[in-house]
């Protein structure tokens, strides 16, 4: 169904809104055109309010985004947590890759280091976990916050190649994968062939993350101690 356009022109007091009802439609649109074409300005027109009437609860885009993510966040079910260090590492590892999977717009705006600053400490508890687990395992502040970050790394980069790989085959752009290489410069590639697009779908981040949070942690045994 069509939505009706908000009436230009009114008279007398604005209509009441609320954080709540800002929060649904900044992410109804951004779930229709992505997170980069969203302005205040449209964000007002379609909750049917001037501009002026949004920065009563929001300061301007970023603080937007942080209450959208803050709010997304907060609606995931914590899981329990293991007793193993490695096994908790792991468990929030796998609801963050599991967050961001279900919308990966967020992916995007929190690829950067220092976001961990940003967000509401109810929404922290995945790195939390993270860190928590590298300490109990015998890690350092150090270690820790390098652990973490490297576990980051290559779980946002997970979800983002395959976010902008459906995406472009949602568009019917999808990259080509050559039939054509020359087995003497590059063997192996040639061997795989078109075939890497079906071994690269395969989701393996489950076994990989488990992998390379096992090597972090053997790396990060303080000098002296046992993995």
């Amino acid at each position: 169904m069509p939505r009706t356009p908000a009436p230009h022109g009114r008279t007398g007091r604005p209509p009441l809104t609320s954080r709540a009802q800002i929060l649904e439609t900044a992410r109804r649109l951004i779930d229709e055109d992505g997170w980069e074409k969203l302005t205040i300005r449209r964000l007002a027109g379609e909750v049917g309010v001037g501009a002026t009437t949004l920065y009563h609860h929001i300061r301007n885009k970023d603080d937007l985004l942080l209450h959208l993510l803050n709010h997304h966040i907060g609606q995931i079910g914590r899981p329990q947590s293991p007793d193993s260090p490695r096994d908790r590492i792991v468990t929030a590892a796998t609801a963050m890759h599991d967050a961001l999977t279900a919308w990966p717009w967020a992916a995007e705006v929190l690829s950067a280091d220092g976001f961990v600053g940003l967000l509401d400490e109810s929404a922290m508890w995945m790195v939390e976990d993270i860190v928590a687990g590298a300490g109990d395992h015998g890690c350092t502040h150090e270690q820790s916050v390098d652990l973490f970050r490297s576990v980051w790394y290559f779980t946002v980069g997970e979800v983002l190649v395959r976010a902008h790989s459906a995406r472009r085959r949602a568009e019917g752009h999808p990259f080509a994968h050559r039939d054509d290489l020359d087995p003497s410069r590059v063997p192996h590639l040639a061997a795989i062939g078109t075939r890497w697009a079906a071994l690269a779908a395969r989701d393996v981040y489950p076994e990989a993350l488990r992998t390379f949070v096992d090597a972090l942690l053997t790396r990060a045994v303080p000098r002296g101690g046992t993995a």
